[in-house]
């Protein structure tokens, strides 16, 4: 038994389709993200976690360009630890992978023996590598089974939330996490398919979803089921509330001095992400208070402008880019 199946348990076979991790996939924003984060993790010593470790792209380019680094990446995709540990095999012990969710970063950094870190990123939402398995059923251009699950040893799949939930939560959840204006229409017309034949792939969604959304709307507004689909794989794996606990969680677990990046690629995550930076970059010293004591002073010093957008060549190169919006911060105190 190898040491990925002793941590991780069964990972998945590759497909006959898979090409190597590194031909697949294009780091989104990597240059920028190195620079950011190199004044933290070129230390001799530095540890740093990739918190969305995927199919390992931006974790390579750091453990080659600054080589007392320790990497600690963590996903919960069983598959991208397979994809990202035949990628990363040659840096050794430099290398850590763990098997988890993002909000579990101290807890990672404590059980490898670290009492602290030096750089965190987070790569947020879906992954290329999870978008491009047709049968993990991420993508709406693709027909196969409603599944959506970034962990696969989790239970919850989008087919039990598309046949199970009630049309009230079916609503909630397109309009909160999807911010689909049409959450109404569709959650009706998935219920009585539902009561016809239960769904079993993302094709039927699909086809009821187009049948929903009116055309004009269709017309204009992208793909009519990118906003239910979004909002289904949010449901499915948590996400939000997950990062919700898990920037927060990053920031405790810097050393000072220490550097946070963050990649959003939409207004809900990214709404998370500067809420939680401005935060603690903000004086939390009551209004009209003479003195700012030292518990007041902010923990934080955001080190980027807004959220930084992806250059127009970048885009041209990875068109999955396109939406990403990056946020950094350095830990003052």
């Amino acid at each position: 038994m190898d040491k990925n199946t002793e941590m991780f348990g069964a990972i998945p076979e590759p497909l006959a389709s898979e090409k190597a991790a590194k031909d697949r996939h294009v780091p989104v924003m990597l240059d920028r993200c190195l620079e950011l984060l190199a004044p933290a993790i070129s230390r001799p010593g530095a540890v740093v976690v990739d918190g969305t470790l995927g199919m390992g792209g931006h974790s390579e380019f750091m453990l080659e360009r600054f080589p007392d680094l320790t990497m600690i990446g963590i996903d919960r995709d069983l598959m991208a630890h397979r994809l990202a540990g035949e990628r990363l095999a040659r840096f050794g012990d430099r290398f850590k992978p763990v098997h988890a969710v993002y909000d579990e970063i101290p807890e990672a950094v404590a059980d490898l023996g670290f009492s602290g870190i030096d750089g965190v990123l987070l790569d947020l939402g879906v992954s290329s590598m999870q978008l491009d398995e047709r049968e993990r059923g991420f993508a709406y251009s693709y027909d196969a089974p409603l599944d959506m699950r970034m962990d696969s040893t989790e239970s919850l799949t989008a087919q039990t939330v598309v046949n199970e939930y009630e049309e009230a939560e079916l609503r909630r959840i397109m309009r909160t996490y999807g911010e689909e204006k049409f959450a109404g229409k569709i959650a009706s017309a998935i219920v009585r398919q539902r009561e016809q034949k239960p769904f079993e792939t993302t094709g039927e969604l699909v086809k009821v979803i187009q049948k929903a959304v009116p055309i004009g709307a269709q017309r204009k507004g992208g793909h009519p089921a990118k906003r239910t689909f979004q909002a289904l794989r949010i449901e499915v794996n948590h996400e939000l509330d997950a990062l919700e606990r898990a920037v927060p969680n990053a920031i405790d677990t810097l050393n000072v001095g220490g550097r946070i990046v963050a990649m959003s690629y939409h207004s809900l995550e990214d709404k998370i992400v500067k809420r939680v930076l401005t935060e603690r970059a903000t004086s939390s010293a009551p209004k009209g208070f003479p003195v700012e004591l030292e518990e007041h002073k902010p923990s934080l010093k955001i080190i980027t402008r807004g959220a930084e957008p992806p250059t127009e060549a970048e885009i041209a190169e990875n068109s999955r880019a396109a939406s990403a919006k990056l946020r950094a911060a350095e830990k003052i105190k």
